[in-house]
């Protein structure tokens, strides 16, 4: 994972926000939910090391959690491999729900502003976070970004974490539910392959179910493998370029808003 492989040790990560001309009406009140073994010093130095990371970004994950449910907000924290359709998915859902439920956005990606402009112009209010070379979304960076956003007139926070089911698993983030999406076009085994991830997840969203007959995905295997390794995880089949399985989401969403604060993610680790 990151806290030994290094790829958390770099340079300046940029923030940047993005506006849009949308307006919201947000007069509504809410409440919120492989067999040899060798020991050498320097392998107990980098798990020290690695728990010390884990360790502080779990303490800055509380704070976050504390700020957010002061503000009444439900926060998401989106997870996938690149290319599953997060954005795609985001995109939708803002600009169905958006009206009725302010959203805001916080993209984290290596490079580019591309998905937080995107997002914007969707009717978001997005921040884009760049990582130069990290490969996950840590609780400082998130926030950072998250006060760029005018948090009082939201009722949803989205973190669009980088694209990568390994890393990322690992951080809390401050979050009240885990979103992560399979795509049909990735392999029925993907929750096996990666299951730290997939425990940690209250939601899974297999994404573009429209072309699921041209790649000849197994639905059935999939949503096996997904309950074997995830039985806790509420499962929702989607296309975000035909809307199929989009009502039943936000649906879903409009319940937690609805509820009492959620407790804090379980198993991150």
């Amino acid at each position: 994972m990151c806290t030994n492989c290094g790829c958390s040790v770099v340079g300046e990560v940029g923030i940047h926000s993005h506006s849009h001309d949308h307006t919201h009406d947000n007069g509504h009140t809410h409440s919120h939910d492989n067999g040899h073994h060798h020991h050498h010093d320097d392998t107990h130095q980098t798990i020290a090391v690695g728990q010390a990371v884990l360790a502080k970004n779990d303490r800055l994950a509380e704070r976050n959690r504390g700020y957010f449910m002061a503000k009444n907000l439900l926060v998401l924290n989106v997870l996938s491999s690149p290319g599953s359709g997060k954005t795609a998915f985001l995109e939708r859902t803002i600009q169905d729900i958006g009206s009725r439920i302010p959203t805001g956005i916080i993209v984290g990606d290596l490079e580019t502003d591309n998905d937080a402009v995107r997002l914007s112009n969707s009717g978001a209010a997005a921040v884009q976070i760049t990582t130069g070379t990290v490969c996950h979304l840590e609780s400082d960076m998130v926030l950072k970004a998250a006060q760029q956003l005018n948090l009082d007139a939201l009722d949803l926070l989205v973190i669009e974490n980088v694209g990568n089911l390994v890393c990322p698993a690992a951080y809390d983030l401050g979050e009240d539910l885990r979103v992560v999406l399979l795509s049909v076009t990735e392999g029925e085994d993907k929750p096996l392959k990666y299951p730290t991830m997939f425990k940690s997840a209250q939601v899974v969203i297999i994404s573009k179910v429209d072309i699921a007959e041209a790649v000849e995905f197994d639905r059935e295997k999939a949503l096996s493998n997904i309950r074997k390794i995830a039985p806790q995880a509420v499962i929702f089949e989607v296309s975000s370029r035909k809307g199929q399985g989009m009502r039943e989401w936000y649906q879903y969403l409009e319940q937690q808003l609805k509820k009492s604060p959620i407790s804090p993610v379980s198993g991150v680790r």
